[in-house]
């Protein structure tokens, strides 16, 4: 049975009630309840951790025996373990809950199987549903629990020639207000943003996540700056409402199998889930040669710059049998700038692939 309009809507509803939650260590998660003739009858959302799990948030809005029958609308696969809240599967089928519809499986090596305990007690069970949207709320969660490191987008602005600057190394700005808006709303998300010496002293950013009207939002990431060369005592990230953290040298994207030795279990320790890789060409490629881009950006203005100043540089692509595929995502129009967004698709080779 694929789930019928009504679980779709109630879907869309779990997203909107998930969106709710805290992001952290924990997912963000909404329930739906709806009787048998599909009327939503209760909600919940994880509030986080050590509060209840959006399915046994929305149960204890019902009497007692008023959830048998009902289909329960969740935005990931109920758990299947006991850790600070006992498992959300077995919560459902005492409740008597005849069916559940979930958009997202459960990755996580002791959480995971609420699905087929739930099949195994006789629930109807039908997983999938509006996955992309799910996944998109859930994605820095995801790559926690499957690579056990922090979500990692990689961006970059380039003319439509490929160059990152001019030639004198200038390169405010070669993107429109539109897309440095959604640049400083995405900045806004993230736990981190990342740039190099290079683009530090050429630019002299500020790394900061701010509004069109120039005030800063209320949620800032950690400036974190990668290379040998200091920082200058009157560079504008000094003045950034956080710490900057000042870490030298590449080897700390090629170390990722050593935890003790790489910059994404130092972040991740930190507690940052979600890196926005800014800055610049050596610091991008460094990301993507080593297999450690989740999301990549692409602003690209309709400009030509020329010279000698890409946007990426060496990737380790010796052939074109090597080259380096991606899933496009989408691809929106911000004024006269387009923005691709896409996924780099696994590869065979471990430095690809990123897994410790």
């Amino acid at each position: 049975m694929t789930a019928t309009d009504r679980e779709r809507d109630a879907m869309r509803r779990a997203l909107s009630l998930a969106r709710r939650g805290p992001r952290g260590l924990n997912p963000q998660v909404g329930a739906v309840l709806l009787s048998p003739t599909g009327d939503v009858v209760a909600e919940g959302w994880h509030r986080g951790a050590g509060t209840a799990h959006a399915e046994v948030a929305a149960l204890a809005q019902l009497a007692p025996g008023a959830a048998a029958g009902t289909t329960a609308v969740v935005t990931l696969e109920p758990c299947n373990h006991t850790g600070r809240t006992g498992p959300c599967a077995e919560a459902l089928i005492a409740a008597g809950v005849a069916r559940v519809v979930y958009a997202v499986d459960d990755p996580g090596e002791r959480s995971s199987g609420g699905a087929e305990r739930l099949r195994a007690a006789g629930v109807d069970v039908e997983g999938g549903v509006l996955a992309d949207e799910a996944h998109a709320l859930l994605d820095s969660w995801l790559t926690a629990q499957r690579l056990g490191r922090p979500h990692v987008t990689v961006k970059w602005a380039q003319s439509l020639d490929g160059r990152a600057a001019a030639a004198d190394g200038t390169s405010q700005w070669i993107t429109g207000p539109a897309a440095r808006e959604d640049v400083h709303r995405r900045r806004a998300e993230a736990d981190a943003i990342v740039v190099g010496t290079g683009t530090l002293l050429a630019d002299d950013p500020a790394l900061t996540a701010r509004r069109p009207d120039g005030t800063l939002y209320d949620e800032q990431p950690m400036p974190v700056v990668l290379g040998a060369r200091g920082i200058p005592d009157d560079a504008r990230v000094r003045r950034h409402p956080r710490p900057v953290l000042h870490r030298a040298g590449n080897h700390l994207f090629d170390e990722w199998g050593d935890p003790d030795g790489s910059l994404l279990a130092e972040l991740r320790d930190l507690g940052v889930h979600r890196v926005f890789v800014e800055g610049g060409p050596t610091i991008a490629s460094a990301f993507l040669r080593a297999g450690l881009a989740d999301d990549v950006l692409a602003y690209i203005a309709p400009t030509l710059l020329g010279g000698p100043i890409l946007a990426l540089g060496e990737l380790g692509v010796p052939t074109i049998t090597a080259q380096r595929r991606l899933d496009v995502a989408s691809i929106e129009r911000l004024g006269d700038d387009l923005l691709i967004v896409a996924h780099p698709r696994p590869a065979s080779g471990p430095t690809q692939e990123g897994t410790p």
